[in-house]
């Protein structure tokens, strides 16, 4: 195929993408017997696909899409080689043993720059750590590509609304990997509550523990490690990106990162981006956020991991929502109405409702506003093939992120802050408003609104 085509064919599958986009009003619901059927099962039509990032949870978006008879994985993208050399067999290997499919190859890149230069990619899946989320999706985005990107949508809220600008502006398809969205309990669960069965909603219960082994563990590392050799498959510079720089170390880098300010946001973005996120979805609140933020929590002295633990927060939204979170068990949220209340549990999708006989209601067709989903990344080829919207789209997943953010925020700066969700400024606390966005090491830019980072 030469360029000329590949140019045409990836044109096809964005107009057809934005057109569907612009035309859907309401979420979809799509019957199983069509699932696998339609424009993208011809050869001329597939979705050819790269991933940056294939770390454990690239490798499973890798399985996830790589299944699907419209995806054609063509390129993988990673800065540890013990990772992309891995991947690129697991494809090359998938093709050719499993399926029988045309096998058109697949490229390995160190430098993610060097993937999205292609023009034969119609898609790609973001599995990095946090802090480079942003950066690769608007570049994808700038290349016409569209995006499936790991949660939290971004580490910061400015670099989450240039990642909302860079989509919109080039109107490709996104889908946040918040894959709470596409659990049908949970969307049922929240139907409920923006149907009122739960009678007015008073608040949100965010339950949000850090009792898993892993967080044990960071919670009781109390040291900044001694820098140790890079290893000879790490490009460790570009692992840091925009980041500044400082040595290398095992404890810095892959898994532990999360829990690095610099690189993540702790358990309050990680497992937050997916409970708060239900909350938002909940409440009716996906293209805004609370005005008042006030948080509290803890760090461990002289380590290496600076997020939070022990944390509480209450944010406040403009009608008098309260989003009422703390460092609890069970992992999950619950909707207090003035006539019952739901909670959720996180993961798994299980209910519980006071009183029990509101998970026996069978809604009407009319009442379930939010649609149901085949599954998180089954939706995502279907948007990119204009037969549905992104259940987790980026404006939503960068509201429930930038709670998240400004939890942390208000943890760091130790007051409480005022928030103005239009104009996205803190407007009681000047301060605040300079860690919106980090200042990053050349040759590393972004831009939101007009500002340069």
């Amino acid at each position: 195929m030469d360029r000329s085509s590949r140019i045409s064919r990836r044109q096809f599958v964005r107009v057809g993408s934005a057109a569907t986009l612009g035309a859907l009003s309401l979420p979809y619901i799509i019957p199983s017997s069509a699932l696998g059927q339609g424009p993208g099962t011809g050869a001329n039509q597939r979705i050819t696909m790269g991933f940056i990032g294939a770390g454990g949870k690239g490798m499973h978006n890798l399985d996830q899409l790589m299944q699907f008879p419209e995806v054609q994985v063509v390129a993988v993208c990673d800065v540890d080689r013990r990772h992309l050399t891995p991947a690129q067999d697991h494809v090359h290997g998938y093709y050719t043993e499993k399926t029988g499919k045309e096998w058109r190859g697949c490229g390995a890149y160190v430098d993610y720059r060097d993937l999205v230069a292609r023009d034969d990619i119609d898609a790609v899946c973001v599995s990095t750590p946090d802090h480079w989320h942003a950066l690769t999706t608007v570049a994808a985005a700038d290349a016409g590509m569209h995006v499936y990107c790991e949660k939290p949508l971004a580490n910061s809220v400015g670099e989450g609304r240039a990642m909302v600008e860079a989509v919109t502006r080039h109107k490709v398809v996104y889908q946040n990997g918040s894959h709470e969205r596409s659990t049908s309990s949970i969307r049922s669960a929240c139907e409920l509550v923006r149907n009122g069965y739960i009678g007015d909603l008073k608040s949100i219960r965010i339950n949000l523990p850090c009792s898993d082994p892993h967080h044990l563990e960071a919670q009781a590392y109390k040291q900044i490690p001694p820098p140790e050799p890079v290893p000879p498959e790490l490009d460790w510079n570009h692992w840091l990106g925009h980041t500044p720089e400082v040595p290398y170390a095992e404890r810095r880098c892959h898994f532990w990162w999360r829990f690095i300010l610099s690189y993540g946001g702790g358990e309050m973005t990680d497992r937050g981006a997916h409970v708060i996120d239900i909350g938002q979805l909940g409440a009716g609140m996906d293209d805004t956020g609370p005005v008042e933020i006030e948080a509290k929590g803890e760090q461990t002295p002289g380590s290496l991991y600076n997020a939070w633990w022990n944390y509480s927060f209450t944010n406040t939204y403009a009608n008098g929502l309260k989003l009422i979170g703390v460092c609890e068990d069970p992992r999950g949220l619950k909707f207090e109405g003035s006539e019952g209340s739901i909670f959720v549990h996180i993961h798994g999708g299980a209910l519980e409702a006071e009183p029990a006989s509101l998970l026996d209601i069978k809604l009407p067709e009319e009442k379930m506003t939010l649609g149901r989903s085949p599954g998180h990344h089954r939706n995502f080829v279907e948007a990119i093939l204009g037969q549905a919207q992104p259940m987790a789209p980026a404006e939503a997943g960068h509201r429930t992120a930038s709670i998240c953010h400004l939890n942390n925020i208000a943890m760091k700066i130790g007051r409480p802050l005022k928030w103005d969700p239009v104009a996205e400024r803190v407007t009681n606390v000047e301060e605040a408003n300079d860690l919106l966005t980090p200042r990053m090491r050349m040759p590393w830019k972004l831009a939101w609104r007009g500002r340069r980072y």
